[in-house]
């Protein structure tokens, strides 16, 4: 079978050289997937076997989800085509999946508590970490801070505050278990409470709130303590 290279169509129908003077997103799905491609058939071009292939699955949405199988019966496409089309989609998927994880919105006590929740509620010694946030309360990243003995970690605000400003973050929630279970601030988590609200603002990086997680035995509902929510910041 004759087939026909990206760079033997008219000038006009090459993509990829217009993607290089005016970038990706100037480029239709079409010739977008005419790059994948690389070649049409005799009498037909990449793009327009990439027209053909939006026409019989009707969208961006149903090509991805086409298997291999379903786009390599299309006439000109075969299943090398279809494979490298399928791995296209599947990278922009994992991307997306990506994406949404790291702009994960963490705007009270209870998506904070929720967050972190089944990792930190049973741990059989005291960990603190942080929330790192964006402007727009997006989360960052969790980073661990310390792990301490039965009833106490050892918090320094220089490692708190470390990962927060290689992150360039905005602000960020405190979090650390209790393994008694009883969420309930003790003074001392009051005292370092205090102590990074303190530094945050020097680096001005604002510590939001103070999440401690417990597992409740006594019949309550709420298996965590807000500091922010009880006034103690």
């Amino acid at each position: 079978m004759t087939t026909y290279l990206i760079r033997e169509m008219p000038e006009g129908d090459r993509p990829r050289e217009r993607l290089k003077e005016r970038g990706a997103a100037a480029l239709t799905d079409a010739e977008l997937i005419a790059i994948l491609l690389r070649t049409g058939m005799k009498g037909t071009s990449a793009v327009q076997l990439a027209q053909e292939l939006l026409v019989k699955f009707r969208t961006l949405r149903e090509l991805a989800s086409a298997s291999v199988e379903e786009i390599a019966k299309v006439k000109g496409v075969g299943e090398t085509k279809a494979i490298q089309l399928k791995a296209a989609f599947e990278l922009a998927r994992r991307l997306s999946t990506s994406s949404r994880d790291k702009q994960r919105i963490i705007s009270s006590p209870e998506e904070a508590a929720g967050y972190v929740r089944e990792e930190m509620r049973m741990l059989d010694r005291e960990e603190f970490h942080v929330l790192l946030l964006n402007t727009k309360n997006g989360l960052i990243k969790k980073c661990p801070v310390s792990r301490g003995s039965l009833n106490a970690s050892i918090v320094e605000p220089r490692e708190v505050f470390k990962d927060a400003i290689a992150a360039s973050a905005a602000s960020m929630i405190l979090v650390h278990n209790h393994p008694s279970g009883d969420p309930t601030p003790s003074a001392e988590d009051i005292t370092v409470t205090k102590r990074l609200v303190n530094a945050g603002e020097l680096l001005n990086i604002l510590v939001l709130d103070h999440i401690i997680l417990g597992h409740r035995t006594d019949g309550r509902d709420q298996d965590f303590a807000s500091l922010k929510e009880l006034g103690l910041m």
